[in-house]
């Protein structure tokens, strides 16, 4: 065989395997090859007193929706109430709304969490938000929003991120704010219960000029906790 033969051969082999290498990690669940969804996290600005504030927000992904417009960041007149004038727009808000499309794998192991009926998904995020500190108004918004993705399921495996969220959306926030809650919860639907170590939130006080976000986004590959 002519050794041109043999390089084209050689090549066809490399792509073959690489193609089913591909195939197997897409199999496998790893995230790193699929997009994950940010979903509707919205960012509450509680000043104590009525001023300017500059909200940037680094994302390590793709913004594809944000209210009002991101322009390099937000800058808004905030009150103590939670009530925003947008400067670019002169408009009312009632919060900072963003979405986005990520491609960095960040929930693949995840070993803590709450595995919950579909039908009793209303009444544990009521409780559990309430516990790491959203207040009705707050959570009722966040409810209203992920209730009907998760309602219907048999069961749901619910995570809240922390640090790992932390990384993927850092805020930069102008004057620096006093107290900060981030809630942002992972979630998967599963057809049959999972057994996983509870996960616990350390005590959230409202002191000072506070910022609160939440927001969430549905897992639809496999998870390690599964395969257990």
């Amino acid at each position: 065989m002519k050794p041109v033969f043999k390089k084209i051969i050689i090549f066809i082999g490399i792509i073959i395997i690489l193609v089913i290498l591909a195939f197997v990690l897409s199999k496998d669940g790893i995230s790193t090859m699929k997009e994950v969804p940010v979903k509707k996290p919205v960012i509450y600005l509680y000043p104590e007193d009525e001023k300017v504030i500059t909200v940037k927000l680094q994302y390590d992904g793709e913004l594809i929706c944000t209210y009002p417009e991101y322009k390099n960041g937000w800058k808004v007149i905030a009150k103590p109430d939670g009530t925003l004038i947008n400067i670019e727009d002169n408009m009312e808000y009632s919060y900072l709304f963003w979405e986005g499309n990520s491609k960095k794998g960040l929930w693949n192991d995840i070993s803590e969490g709450f595995v919950v009926k579909g039908e009793d998904t209303k009444d544990f995020l009521q409780k559990k938000l309430s516990e790491i500190g959203l207040i009705p108004k707050e959570y009722n918004e966040f409810i209203v929003y992920w209730l009907p993705y998760m309602q219907d399921n048999e069961y749901n495996l619910i995570h809240f991120a922390g640090d790992r969220y932390e990384e993927l959306a850092k805020l930069d926030i102008t004057p620096r704010p006093d107290s900060i809650l981030r809630v942002f919860m992972v979630f998967k639907k599963l057809d049959k219960y999972v057994d996983i170590e509870e996960q616990t939130f350390p005590e959230f006080k409202r002191e000072g000029f506070t910022i609160v976000e939440w927001g969430g986004t549905e897992i639809k590959y496999s998870l390690k906790c599964e395969k257990v």
